[in-house]
């Protein structure tokens, strides 16, 4: 559960499911967009739902912002309202304010203005879809611009070997995270359990090892 209280200005298709997905997780979300059709659709699927032009100053000012753990600027292509709603949580006080790109150019001048976090959508589905295509991996995600989590199926020669015996972390410089069965739950690795092929295994390690399952 997230106990936070958390804004999302601008409900594009990003918008929306980022929206929906941590008022499912528990979190107090307050979303406003200028298409009032789709605000009345967050009638249920938000805290407080707002019809507010993001552009316009006195429209985001009458958010109060101030007691939002975390603004999302959300909108990608509006740089004016993306300013303008960056500028404005950052005067009032918020202590992360994240930011939606569509350019280099838009991530330095949202910087600037204030964001704490950009968020490049595109830019970091296609990374992860690079890394996905190229390799053994089911999945990718970068934590940070050195760390990843990566989920791939158990490798042949693991198969019938523990964990002691595989010794992951000397071999790859990677760390176990968790291990489950295709289909099923994940759940903590026992160390002393033999690995099967059906097995999946989810994995932390730095960018630099993952040449190893290319």
């Amino acid at each position: 559960m997230i106990k936070q209280s958390i804004a999302v200005l601008g409900l594009g298709k990003y918008g929306r499911s980022l929206a929906e997905s941590l008022y499912e997780m528990g979190a107090e979300v307050l979303v406003a967009d200028k298409n009032e059709d789709i605000v009345k659709e967050f009638t249920n699927k938000a805290t407080v739902a707002v019809c507010a032009d993001l552009s316009n100053e006195d429209e985001v000012l009458a958010l109060d912002l101030k007691n939002m753990d975390i603004v999302i600027a959300a909108m990608g292509r509006s740089i004016a309202a993306s300013i303008m709603t960056v500028a404005v949580a950052k005067e009032q006080g918020v202590k992360l304010v994240v930011a939606k790109t569509s350019s280099d150019r838009m991530s330095s001048i949202l910087k600037k203005v204030g964001a704490d976090k950009i968020l490049d959508p595109e830019y970091e589905g296609g990374r992860r879809s690079a890394h996905i295509l190229s390799s053994s991996l089911l999945d990718y995600m970068e934590l940070d611009d050195n760390f990843c989590i990566v989920e791939l199926k158990a490798r042949k020669n693991w198969v019938g070997k523990n964990l002691i015996e595989l010794d992951l972390r000397k071999n790859y410089n990677m760390n176990v995270v968790a291990i489950k069965e295709q289909g099923g739950n994940w759940s903590f690795a026992s160390p002393s359990k033999k690995v099967k092929e059906s097995n999946i295994f989810l994995v932390a390690l730095e960018k630099k090892d993952l040449k190893k399952f290319k």
